[in-house]
């Protein structure tokens, strides 16, 4: 009996630092990508931020995208998840106030919020800072390429994409997304953990982490009322998935899918 209780207390202690292991690890993750995001967006550090192409590219994608979700934002069910798509996920929203002073609160943050979504604002700033560096190398490259006075347009657009390159990370913008999704699937299907998450609100806005707060209840807000959320992030990633092939591919009409 003595030794099945010593075993149990091995066990537990061992979990435990697995545990403190895995909320260090993911805290040194987000640091990283907080700081890449952050050097990203710094217009000292990254002149290109300033390049006036930057928001016209960002206006000219969202609105392609909304046009590829036309059916998602047509059917009740599917809005309010396609509309955190496209102003989330691949959106150009302001997100400086979701990251301003994140890495002071990381400490908190790793005992404030599940550890599920917390793995999910990781991915998410992940998302950001490479959407942001494709589009600082795509306006860049319209920049010199294209005259000042021609809008962009789907040739010009797809050109841009195919020199900017990178297609396995394009592949990873996508897989991002995905993972996204997926989790925020995941954890609307778990009631504690929403209640959770939403017992989180004052405390995080206590310690600063009320935008990233906001992020998180947001997406699992649009995925709770959906019938298959998991149906719906696979088209996306598919389509997704399609039209980057396509471009690359320099087909003529890349965002005809399906």
């Amino acid at each position: 009996m003595m030794q099945c209780s010593a075993n149990r207390q091995t066990q537990s202690q061992a979990a435990t630092d697995t545990d403190r292991r895995d909320a260090s690890v993911l805290r040194a993750t987000l640091l990283r990508r907080l700081q890449w995001h952050r050097a990203l967006h710094d217009p000292a550090r990254e002149p290109r931020n300033a390049d006036p192409r930057l928001p016209e590219l960002r206006r000219w994608q969202q609105q392609r995208l909304a046009g590829s979700f036309k059916e998602f934002l047509a059917d009740p069910r599917t809005r309010p998840a396609a509309r955190f798509f496209l102003d989330d996920l691949y959106g150009d929203r302001d997100f400086s106030g979701r990251d301003r002073d994140l890495a002071r609160v990381l400490p908190k943050m790793s005992m404030l919020l599940p550890g599920k979504m917390l793995v999910t604002a990781a991915d998410g700033i992940e998302l950001a800072a490479i959407s942001h560096a494709f589009d600082l190398r795509m306006a860049a490259w319209l920049s010199q390429r294209l005259p000042a006075a021609a809008p962009i347009d789907v040739p010009a657009y797809a050109r841009a994409y195919r020199a900017v390159g990178l297609p396995r990370l394009r592949a990873r913008q996508i897989a991002l997304v995905g993972r996204i999704g997926g989790a925020l699937d995941q954890a609307v299907r778990m009631p504690a953990l929403w209640r959770l998450l939403r017992m989180c609100r004052v405390p995080a806005r206590l310690a600063g982490l009320d935008e990233l707060q906001s992020f998180l209840e947001r997406g699992l807000g649009a995925f709770r009322h959906m019938d298959d959320a998991a149906g719906f992030v696979g088209r996306i990633v598919a389509q997704e998935t399609e039209v980057s092939r396509k471009l690359f591919a320099a087909d003529m009409q890349p965002f005809t899918v399906g």
